[in-house]
């Protein structure tokens, strides 16, 4: 395979994975314009249309599907191969892309990335907040950190952090006007602060549990936010009771701000896991990763 083969087909791997000229043009480090030129000269060369283009959106066609489930692979691999070179280097280095939730964010994974990154400078870490499932390999994520239940049975497991309860708080304010909650049905009387779940389109449903009776409620109300700070907040302003992690809320809880409720009722949640797909080798950086994040109870 000639030099210009090869530099075209990277240039196609980044368009079809991208769906977009111009974000692959920035991976590239090249203009939309030029990048565009190259996949031109490459369908020319192999006879056969490999993106399909409108105003609004590109994919891969047919042909060019084939093509980047049969060479999309092969340079993954080479990549892969490149980096287990920095074994030999002095200093590890790399970079990562990991999907995960703000709450996992900001309890497990930055405090291992922090000790991490002051040990090996030069590896490159980037986090993406989502509570939507993402499919880390079409999205190139090398790995993503969700809740242990929500861990796809083909992907590699791995717990990063422990188990942790839920708690329903509101404002003492909010609680002056309204009588504090009961039971979990009583929830349906209040005006609730909700989280919105990207993959289902829908508000998360909360869960409950006492002396082994299970149950969820479907909760309303006028605030709708898809991050747990904010709903903190605007429950810290009095407006309206939520149901959020208890590590998030305790200080607020001890200080007289919010008050708990319904406390025998509350969920534990299983602890935070870290998933990737099987492969035969990682990349230093990501050998690393691992080993910072792995839970220690």
């Amino acid at each position: 395979m000639d030099r210009e083969n090869v530099a075209d087909l990277i240039a196609f791997l980044a368009v079809a994975r991208e769906r977009n000229f111009t974000r692959a043009a920035a991976q590239l480090a090249v203009s939309q314009p030029a990048l565009s030129r190259t996949i031109r000269s490459l369908e020319a060369r192999l006879g056969v249309r490999l993106l399909t283009r409108s105003t609004r959106s590109v994919a891969p066609t047919e042909a060019g599907e084939r093509l980047l489930q049969t060479v999309g692979p092969l340079f993954e691999g080479i990549g892969v191969g490149l980096a287990a070179l920095s074994d030999h280097r002095d200093k590890p280095a790399g970079s990562l892309r990991i999907t995960s939730v703000e709450h996992a964010t900001d309890t497990v994974l930055m405090p291992a990335v922090a000790k991490l990154l002051t040990a090996y400078p030069d590896i490159r870490i980037e986090i993406i907040n989502d509570y939507g499932l993402a499919d880390i390999v079409a999205d190139r994520f090398d790995a993503g950190i969700r809740l242990g239940e929500q861990v796809a049975k083909d992907m590699i497991a791995m717990r990063i952090g422990p188990d942790f309860r839920q708690a329903v708080v509101a404002s003492p304010d909010y609680f002056a006007k309204r009588p504090p909650p009961t039971t979990p049905h009583d929830l349906t009387e209040h005006a609730c602060i909700n989280l919105r779940l990207p993959t289902s389109g829908g508000l998360w449903t909360w869960p409950f549990v006492k002396d082994g009776r299970e149950l969820r409620v479907r909760t309303e109300g006028a605030l709708t936010f898809n991050a747990i700070p904010m709903i903190v907040r605007a429950a810290l302003k009095g407006l309206g009771v939520t149901y959020v992690p208890e590590d998030r809320v305790l200080d607020h809880v001890a200080a007289g701000r919010l008050v708990r409720v319904l406390p025998e009722w509350s969920v534990t949640m299983t602890g935070y896991h870290l998933y990737y797909p099987s492969r035969h080798q990682h990349a230093p950086a990501f050998a690393l990763l691992i080993e910072a994040l792995r839970y220690r109870a």
